[in-house]
């Protein structure tokens, strides 16, 4: 039996309220799909197989780069985050896994999957940190990690992701994600060809201790903390990486790590074409690496980008199994509510994608009629498939209209009483 969090009766009067105009919603829009000969049955069920992973590090209030103000009931450790993990799967029914972040989530390994199972939980991509010193290291990542020019200190970055490596195999992870800040702030400061070659020999070392079963991703970031040159800074640094390494290692693209009017769903295609697009952390941005709610900007961008997968998925791409995970910082939201957002615009992206007539647009793209095949897209994006998006929650036990419900179950509230009120004066990006 899993734990709920929030009591099901409350989930279920909640639905009631809702129930009337769902169902005459739904029934409209399966009809105006019915006159374009798409089945909605089929949409909603493509749609309630689609899942994807929250950060663990996401249920937390997150940081500016000047400040950080924690918010009410902050989890106090990964138990604490696994139970408002629960309550945005519960609700949602879209995110059966959490995503580990270590050092921050270290704990009894024993303790942890049991905590998992009891709340129906499992667990997806470890996430290695070596972009900021922990308590009692010997060697600082302040000049870089994976490529140091200390060998001692690349020993450590490369041990620290070994361990990542042992933990996610106790806990039934697979994969493991690394993203490092390693770069330099002044121009001569770092020689880039040496500094590439120590992170490549260092990230083999990784790769050879792999699992079988198990994928590396490499995530790409043009900046941040080194703001003058990076060491994995865009999907072409990204590609030669996996390329290199071999094939259980693929490229992450966060939506995030682009430079302004980057054409993202263009990079996704060249990944997918080349067998190494290995999934996302999906978010949002105005200026840089913002890390907004998902959609919150341009929830076009996100529509774009899903009309690759599906496209990928329509041509039958050979080992195509891309991994979905959610990375945002939250400063002035309750981080539950912005995660079950992020996850409902995800699916939202997913569903618009799969009304794409593909068949029209490929017509449209071989006689270079450029309005109608971007009408075609249009048509699909313009759709309103919230009935979908509701109807996959209902059937699956969730709530059809979930931040309603949360914030009706007094959830918040409780654990605000139950976790110690936390403080801080420092500043940086959780």
């Amino acid at each position: 039996m899993v734990e709920l969090k929030i009591a099901s009766d409350l989930v279920s009067a909640q639905n009631d309220k809702n129930a009337a105009w769902l169902k005459s919603d739904y029934e409209a829009l399966g009809e105006k799909f019915g006159r374009r000969g798409t089945d909605i049955e089929s949409i909603t069920a493509q749609v309630s197989e689609f899942f994807v992973a929250v950060p663990s590090w996401g249920v937390g209030t997150g940081g500016t780069r000047f400040a950080r103000f924690p918010g009410q009931g902050e989890p106090r450790s990964i138990f604490d985050k696994l139970d408002d993990c629960a309550v945005i799967h519960q609700l949602t029914q879209a995110t059966p896994t959490v995503s580990l972040h270590v050092p921050w989530d270290k704990a009894d390994l024993t303790e942890l999957k049991a905590k998992g199972d009891a709340l129906g939980l499992g667990f997806d991509a470890m996430n290695s940190n070596t972009f900021s010193d922990a308590v009692g290291q010997a060697h600082s990542y302040k000049y870089g990690s994976l490529s140091h020019t200390d060998a001692s200190t690349r020993a450590q970055a490369i041990e620290h992701n070994l361990e990542c490596i042992e933990i996610g195999k106790a806990i039934g992870s697979k994969a493991l994600t690394v993203w490092i800040g390693d770069g330099s702030n002044f121009p001569g400061q770092s020689h880039f060809t040496r500094s590439f070659e120590r992170y490549l020999a260092s990230m083999a070392e990784i790769y050879e201790a792999l699992p079988d079963d198990w994928r590396l991703f490499s995530e790409h970031k043009m900046y941040e903390p080194a703001f003058y040159s990076t060491v994995v800074q865009d999907w072409g640094t990204n590609y030669l990486i996996a390329n290199t390494l071999g094939p259980k290692a693929m490229c992450l693209v966060d939506l995030g790590h682009h430079a302004p009017n980057t054409n993202i769903e263009m990079i996704v295609a060249r990944l997918i074409q080349f067998g190494k697009l290995g999934g996302f952390h999906f978010n949002d941005s105005k200026y840089g690496d913002d890390d907004l709610d998902a959609g919150a900007i341009d929830p076009y961008r996100l529509f774009l980008v899903f009309n690759e997968l599906v496209d990928a998925e329509h041509r039958g791409v050979g080992g195509f199994h891309p991994a979905h995970m959610i990375d945002q910082s939250h400063n002035v939201t309750d981080p539950i509510e912005s995660l079950i957002s992020s996850a409902n615009e995800i699916r939202r992206a997913y569903a618009q994608a799969l009304l794409v007539d593909r068949e029209a647009l490929d017509g449209y793209q071989a006689d270079n009629d450029a309005l109608m095949a971007s009408e075609t897209l249009k048509q699909a994006y313009r759709t309103d498939v919230e009935p979908i998006l509701a109807e996959a929650r209902r059937r699956a036990g969730g709530a059809i209209d979930p931040i309603s419900a949360y914030r009706a179950s007094g959830y918040r509230k409780k654990v605000a009483l139950e976790r110690p009120a936390s403080f801080s004066g420092g500043g940086g990006i959780v």
